[in-house]
């Protein structure tokens, strides 16, 4: 006894549109979660800077390295030494740093998969 079948195969699966859909979404879930660390880096130093001069809370961004979204100070020179890891903080000065990116590392870690959730909808939609 032989069974034929045959098999048709259409849709955002096999078409390509499906893993295009995937790939968008990781970008901008990690673009939109990268926008909630600046905001969230900015608010930690304004709760710790004595003596805020602008300069420092302008220079936190957003930016891409290898592929990825990442939050960054944009290289600003005294960075180590506020954040506590620069060679000039305890015990070479009473200086230890601020928490700030540590907090803003935790906060956004218990943020990242609600924001992912909300940005998700959107790319569901080109899979259908």
């Amino acid at each position: 006894m032989d069974i034929d079948i045959d098999t048709t195969t259409s849709g955002p699966v096999f078409n390509g549109q499906a893993r295009a859909a995937v790939t968008a979404f990781i970008d901008e879930a990690e673009e939109e979660i990268a926008r909630r660390g600046v905001n969230i880096v900015r608010a930690e130093l304004d709760h710790v800077l004595r003596n805020p001069t602008g300069y420092y809370e302008s220079q936190i961004q957003t930016d891409r390295v290898a592929g990825d979204s990442v939050v960054t100070d944009g290289g600003v020179v005294y960075g180590p030494w506020l954040a506590g890891v620069g060679s000039r903080n305890a015990p070479e000065t009473r200086f230890a740093g601020y928490p700030h990116w540590r907090l803003a590392t935790q906060r956004l870690q218990a943020e990242a998969a609600d924001i992912a959730e909300k940005v998700l909808p959107q790319f569901i939609r080109r899979m259908e």
